[in-house]
């Protein structure tokens, strides 16, 4: 059992650890923090020049049906934009493509041209690719994507199969000439090293992307971190860093370590062009709102204040679901659903 001395030491060595954890972080520069008191700031996505909102809204969150109707989704879509956020997050696999179906109901009635409009898809290889990718047209009402992004790149053979032969980069290259998407980027969620490894091999294929999305938050740089091994050659390379899950899925709050509006600004103070914010409510997206207008750069020194607060619960990942969890039956579902096979049966 330990003693208050021991108990204390211990602490202070965590807090040093988080003081030598913020050294590096690639923070955003106060100049390009500014916007008016009170009003949503805007950041340019990487080299594209597209200008976007801090706060992007999530589009997981817009399909769960026993938390929010159809109507409830329309209204927090449009009183996002309304309220000054353009960057529009989704993805094909969404609850079965309702987050986009939601989604292209919602931005009807002109509300399309005032977005950004991004979604994800699985697909592997190049038909399955271009399946995937009508589906999402038509289920978003749109005929052009400005943003689409190869998902969950989280096993280490993904960028060998998306950059070979008949792969899903052969048909994102073939629709951007044909005008139904505008830019490519990709996501991961488990390991940091795989990222990179999609980085090398866009480079050796002479391809640079426009984006790539992660998990960036306050538990992130203690265990695996996204952004002490990612960020820093994403901005190096001008390519746009897209944060999400500052919130852990909403279990980070929960560790009653630090507050949502300590989540989101963290994560706002990392080189990110974009925060994405998942929301089930109004509530939900006040909350997202309130911290980008109120968002002030922080120093280092802050950010390791900050990031002592969550260091003695983060340090083995167990808030970060998403990369401990078992990958075994997702790598089945993802080298036979998403090459073009059917689907492993359940169990």
């Amino acid at each position: 059992m330990k003693t208050d001395s021991s108990r204390r030491e211990f602490l202070e060595t965590l807090v040093r650890g988080a003081a030598g954890a913020a050294v590096g972080l690639p923070l955003i520069e106060p100049a390009r923090a500014l916007s008016a008191a009170g009003e949503m700031p805007y950041r340019t996505l990487g080299s594209t020049g597209e200008k976007v909102s801090l706060l992007g809204l999530g589009g997981f969150h817009l399909g769960i049906k026993t938390k929010s109707t159809v109507e409830e989704s329309t209204r927090i879509i449009r009183t996002a934009i309304d309220n000054g956020i353009n960057f529009m997050d989704n993805s094909w696999d969404y609850h079965g493509g309702e987050s986009e179906v939601r989604m292209g109901q919602a931005l009807r009635d002109g509300y399309r041209k005032k977005v950004f409009l991004m979604t994800k898809t699985d697909g592997l290889v190049k038909d399955v690719w271009n399946k995937q990718l009508e589906d999402c047209l038509r289920r978003l009402q749109t005929d052009v994507i400005d943003l689409v992004q190869f998902h969950e790149v989280n096993i280490p053979t993904d960028p060998d199969v998306i950059f070979g032969p008949g792969g899903a980069l052969e048909a994102a290259l073939a629709a951007r000439k044909a005008g139904k998407i505008r830019y490519i980027g990709f996501t991961g969620h488990r390991e940091p090293d795989i990222l990179l490894r999609m980085l090398e091999a866009a480079a050796a294929h002479q391809f640079t992307f426009d984006s790539v999305q992660m998990p960036l938050n306050v538990m992130d740089v203690h265990y695996r971190s996204f952004a002490k091994k990612v960020v820093p050659v994403l901005v190096e390379r001008g390519i746009a860093v897209l944060g999400m899950k500052s919130l852990g899925g909403g279990r980070i709050p929960k560790t009653n370590t630090v507050t949502p509006t300590e989540c989101l600004q963290y994560t706002m103070n990392l080189k990110t062009s974009v925060v994405i914010n998942g929301c089930e409510s109004l509530k939900d997206l006040d909350q997202g709102l309130e911290a980008a207008r109120s968002f002030k750069p922080m120093n280092e020194a802050e950010v390791a204040a900050l990031l002592a607060k969550t260091a003695p619960v983060a340090t083995a990942g167990q808030f970060e679901y998403y990369k401990t969890a078992d990958y075994e039956k997702y790598r089945q579902f993802r080298s036979e659903w998403f090459m073009g096979s059917p689907p492993p049966k359940p169990g």
